[in-house]
């Protein structure tokens, strides 16, 4: 039994030819396979893509939802998407290197296995702790099927469309979160939070039949972990996690209430430094901080942390105000519609486009298209509903995964032309920024919008003068409304003022949100403009550059 298990997880023996030997240690061997092959590669890729995409998105999609079946409170629920980015953002470190000395095919079977059993298991112990475990398990998982998705599309397109199936795949789990939007509502309603992880684990189970029935091309192999590499993920590893737990629950517990936010910082920020001076001194380092420090990629973080900020208008900001305008999942089935078009159109787009001398043109088209959208939506008011935002929200859902593949591939060139020791340090930081840049940006609006809503609602308030005719009459409206319900004077008139302050909550709300719009579009806009600056300067030097040799 135990060598039939083997067997099923090693690859088989491969004799490359010299066109087919892998770009790197643990990834797939470039071979030309038949159309129908590439086929079924692609529609694999596919089903892994959304799969690994699913595993966040489900839940994000019905947070709601799911506090109220599983008897939690608002902070409680909030561990769910966090938990996940917390096993999702540095488990690349370890996977990176796994496959480079075992082979990927074990990683992804082993991991797709205990994935699918955990979610198996949450079906029958209904509660917190193993809800936490899927979370977790998926967190893991997720980072596995994303490789697996990019590796299968990569064999699903021929070899000179290399590139552009590696945008494709990093695109095709981006479409998983209007798809979840889409289609949870009748999931739900069937048996509420059981039926999301039946779906769930149906996903998974597909996933490990369809890796198992059709593998890759094997890799080559060399020896990679190094004592020190477990050091280091273990250090790096707990940082992010706690950098995540903190932006994921700031906004709930509040950042000025909880001290144990502040002990997760200087815990975090003492395990990173750890980290890194242990990285600093190696002769073969996990993380190489000399590069990751070099000015071309500090660039790239900042604009793409800023761009993972601003495109968190569409997971936050704009379902977040058709929420408080009343409209949930079920009524937002064609605007969700919209958005997954859009994101497709954005992938295909980016794939067909793409110019790896050029990387920062898509970006910046990506982040200028949020500014212009974000203003048009700070103009949003308590009779504003989806049909109102379809043009804004495509051009966001359009630019989301328009810029994602041309930033990959603008650091990854950058690492494969130092070596290709570099590449482990380039995924750890492109997950890192995805993952902790997007929760990033959903603390940093809803912590705004809070803000702003107490603002605007002590103005609002201010402004409440019980003398004023208006306000008497509105007063009157309301008092109105439950009088056939309610008889006696002195209640109809306080749910009257108590109807007045529901109003005056949602106008102040709605405030919020164009603030939260408005800071969107600055952020953007800054960002445009620093790139376009970059843009400049570097045509300038170049220019420079070409005189001064035509000169000589």
């Amino acid at each position: 039994m135990i060598a039939r298990l083997r067997r099923f997880l090693s690859e088989e023996d491969w004799t490359f030819a010299p066109h087919e030997v892998p770009v790197l240690p643990g990834s797939p061997g470039t071979v030309e396979h038949r159309t129908r092959h590439r086929i079924a590669y692609g529609v694999i890729s596919v089903l892994l893509g959304l799969t690994g995409g699913f595993g966040n998105a489900l839940i994000s999609a019905n947070t709601y939802t799911l506090q109220g079946a599983l008897g939690l409170d608002p902070a409680e629920i909030a561990w769910l998407p966090t938990v996940y980015v917390m096993t999702n953002v540095s488990i690349n470190l370890l996977l990176i290197k796994f496959r480079a000395q075992f082979g990927l095919r074990p990683f992804a079977m082993i991991f797709l296995s205990v994935y699918a059993a955990l979610t198996f298991a949450h079906l029958f112990v209904r509660g917190f702790d193993t809800a936490i475990l899927v979370r977790a398990a998926s967190g893991m998982t997720g980072a596995a099927v994303s490789s697996l998705c990019l590796y299968y599309m990569m064999q699903a397109l021929p070899t000179k469309w290399r590139l552009k199936a590696v945008v494709v795949g990093i695109g095709i789990p981006q479409c998983a979160t209007p798809l979840a939007r889409l289609f949870s509502p009748d999931l739900l309603a069937m048996s509420q939070w059981r039926t999301l992880y039946l779906f769930e684990l149906g996903l998974a189970l597909l996933s490990l039949a369809a890796v198992a029935w059709l593998r890759l091309p094997p890799t080559t192999r060399s020896k990679a972990f190094e004592r020190l590499d477990f050091v280091t993920f273990v250090l790096f590893a707990g940082a992010m996690a706690l950098f995540a737990a903190v932006l994921g629950q700031g906004r709930y517990v509040w950042w000025t209430n909880a001290p144990w936010l502040g002990w997760a910082l200087i815990a975090a920020i003492s395990m990173l430094a750890a980290a890194l001076a242990i990285e600093h001194h190696r002769v073969n380092p996990l993380l190489n901080t000399r590069w990751l420090g070099s000015a071309d990629i500090v660039r790239f973080t900042i604009v793409t942390i800023m761009a993972r900020i601003v495109l968190s208008e569409q997971t936050y900001a704009s379902v977040g105000l058709l929420t408080v305008l009343g409209q949930n999942n079920d009524q937002l089935v064609p605007f969700f519609t919209i958005i997954f078009l859009a994101s497709v159109a954005g992938v295909v787009l980016s794939a067909m486009t793409l110019d790896v001398s050029r990387p920062a043109h898509p970006i910046m088209l990506a982040i200028g298209l949020v500014a212009i959208a974000a203003f048009a939506d700070s103009h949003a008011t308590n009779l504003t509903r989806a049909p109102q935002m379809y043009a804004s929200q495509a051009l966001i859902a359009f630019a989301a995964t328009y810029f994602l593949g041309p930033a990959l591939l603008f650091g990854m060139t950058r690492a494969l032309q130092q070596g290709s020791g570099h590449i482990i340090s380039f995924i750890a930081l492109f997950g890192m920024i995805n993952s902790i840049g997007g929760l990033a940006g959903t603390a940093l609006l809803g912590s705004y919008q809070q803000i702003r809503e107490k603002a605007n609602s002590a103005a609002l308030v201010q402004a409440i003068d019980p003398t004023d005719p208006i306000v008497a009459q509105r007063l009157q409206a309301g008092g109105a409304a439950v009088s056939r319900v309610v008889g006696d004077p002195a209640l109809r008139s306080a749910e009257g003022g108590a109807i007045l302050s529901q109003t005056t909550t949602r106008e102040a709300n709605v405030l919020a949100f164009d603030d939260v719009f408005r800071l969107i579009a600055v952020l953007a806009a800054l960002t445009f403009c620093y790139l376009l600056f970059l843009m400049i300067r570097r045509a300038s030097r170049e220019r420079r550059a070409a005189l001064s040799q035509s000169s000589a």
